[in-house]
């Protein structure tokens, strides 16, 4: 079995591809930055985030029909420099919730949100830097 992508079911489709495409700056697969799906991938790395309509899932699942409320999904990312990478998205419009700082001795994490209220959590793994 492999992890093939976590996918988000959200009402603004465009302003959340802005989002992963532009703030976040994940690749988009297929530039549909209108919908109804579009699959992003970190430049390294094989997992993949990927955005969905919900008015077409709620054709499948009739049940997903009506407003969606409270954190619904944390998607996590792991970056090189948390900082840097931080001062980037803030420069670019984003607003951290929380962070860059200590989570655990072994990771530092910042915290922001999407156009939907999508957790999104950025680690920087210290152990990797030797």
């Amino acid at each position: 079995m492999e992890l093939a992508q976590v996918r988000l079911l959200v009402t603004d489709f465009a302003a959340c591809y802005r989002f992963y495409a532009d703030v976040l700056g994940l690749k988009p697969q297929s530039g549909a930055s209108e919908g109804p799906y579009e699959k992003f991938s970190p430049h390294t790395g094989s997992a993949g985030i990927a955005l969905q309509d919900r008015t077409v899932m709620a054709e499948v699942l009739p049940e997903l029909a009506g407003a969606a409320t409270g954190h619904r999904s944390l998607v996590v990312l792991r970056v090189d420099d948390l900082d840097t990478y931080c001062a980037g998205l803030v420069a670019r419009g984003a607003t951290l919730l929380h962070g860059p700082a200590p989570m655990t001795d072994r990771m530092r994490v910042a915290h922001l949100r999407d156009p939907e209220d999508n957790l999104v959590e950025l680690q920087e793994w210290l152990l990797l830097r030797g």
